[in-house]
């Protein structure tokens, strides 16, 4: 067993129970990619068993700080009962969740959605790419399910010295799905929609969303960055009069208008365009156009803190120009999936977006991931989904 010995002070986020090392904190030891290695502090302390990393900043990513723990089959079928089991404490009124979420469910790397009757995984770390098979074997017998796609083609795979791998690990046939979320139906393509193949972290917000336009009665709702539709079938099951949609992305526009067809609702309802978000906003302001609902979900502007200053400018420029459309008494529900933007951050730059439209507005309620997409004490890196819900006040 290859020993990572750190440098002198550099222990203390793992004695936290933090699951990363990154390279600047390894004073000596190396292994090949994938291996388990043992992690000790500079005196020789133990403290973790770990997948090893050649070429990532991120070194190492613990399995377990527990010396006694074996890292082999039994571990990964152990750890991904646990999961399972962990999905048993929340209400998830969908056929769509997450199984397994990296850090959080103790397999860093690794993540796995559920659509109906099929499973999806990204493998984005060595150590969860060497023991893959073993992976796919607990997830099938597990569940009871005979469908596995995997979808690692994310960049951070490029960071970890991995090649992009997609396609059937088990099962095979139509890579189209529709799951049903909360009362409504919902269809994504798990080979070519983002992340596993639709954003299950917003299903609370959608089903919000949908309570919000029910009680209120929205006139005329902006779904800005809408992807496929999932906020907009939302607003319109909550009964919408109508609903504008931007995406820049035309095959989600086209999805989107499925998805409200699939639940019956009336296209005359709705807007779609293939546009860019930015420019559609000062577009609106210029012309005097006002919503009195509107949803900015964002890509992700800052995947890591370095990258965080330039993204406070995306996100406030969105959100002023939003709050400048918003109608007097409307509802804004603004968001950001950038790990490097926290919370706290957030909220800051949504308030400075206020002042500089000169807008004031009250927080209803502070948004996050729905909870099978947890986190933990030890790694708050697992809070990346955050959002707010804002009245804006009228003007005095």
């Amino acid at each position: 067993m290859n020993i990572i010995r750190l440098k002198d002070g550099r222990e203390r986020s793992l004695l936290r129970r933090h699951p990363w090392v990154f390279d600047g904190a390894i004073a000596s030891g190396s292994a090949e990619s994938g291996e388990t290695v043992r992690i000790e502090s500079h005196a020789g302390q133990f403290l973790g068993w770990a997948a090893f990393s050649p070429t990532s900043k991120i070194r190492a990513r613990v399995w377990s700080f527990n010396e006694a723990q074996r890292i082999d089959a039994s571990f990964f079928i152990a750890r991904i009962a646990q999961a399972i089991s962990a999905r048993s404490l929340f209400d998830i009124k969908s056929d769509g969740f997450r199984l397994i979420h990296g850090e959080s469910d103790g397999l860093p790397g690794l993540v796995v959605d559920r659509y109906g009757d099929t499973l999806v995984a990204q493998f984005s770390s060595c150590g969860t790419e060497k023991w893959k098979q073993v992976i796919v074997d607990a997830l099938l017998a597990q569940t009871g399910l005979t469908r596995l796609y995997e979808r690692s083609d994310a960049s951070v795979r490029t960071l970890e010295g991995l090649p992009e791998k997609t396609g059937w690990l088990a099962g095979s046939g139509d890579t189209g799905i529709v799951i049903t979320e909360h009362e409504w139906k919902l269809s994504l393509d798990v080979a070519e929609g983002h992340k596993t193949g639709f954003y299950l972290d917003q299903r609370d917000s959608r089903q919000k969303f949908s309570a919000y336009a029910r009680r209120l009665g929205f006139k005329d709702v902006l779904n800005c960055y809408c992807y496929t539709g999932g906020f907009t079938v939302a607003a319109l099951a909550g009964g919408a009069a109508h609903v504008t949609s931007i995406d820049s992305s035309g095959p989600a526009i086209e999805r989107a208008r499925a998805n409200v067809a699939l639940n019956g609702f009336d296209a005359s309802r709705t807007t779609m365009l293939d546009a860019d978000v930015n420019a559609m906003l000062r577009q609106y302001v210029k012309d005097g156009r006002t919503f009195d609902a509107i949803v900015l979900d964002p890509p992700k502007f800052a995947p890591t803190v370095t990258h965080a200053e330039r993204a406070a400018r995306a996100y406030k420029d969105i959100n002023r120009l939003a709050l400048s459309i918003l109608a007097p008494g409307g509802v804004l529900f603004t968001y950001s999936c950038s790990g490097g933007i926290s919370a706290d951050l957030f909220h800051k730059i949504v308030a400075s977006a206020g002042t500089d439209a000169g807008v004031d507005a009250f927080i209803c309620e502070r948004m996050g991931g729905a909870p099978d997409h947890p986190m933990t004490v030890a790694f708050p890196e697992g809070e990346y989904l955050k959002g707010l819900v804002l009245v804006k006040r009228p003007s005095n």
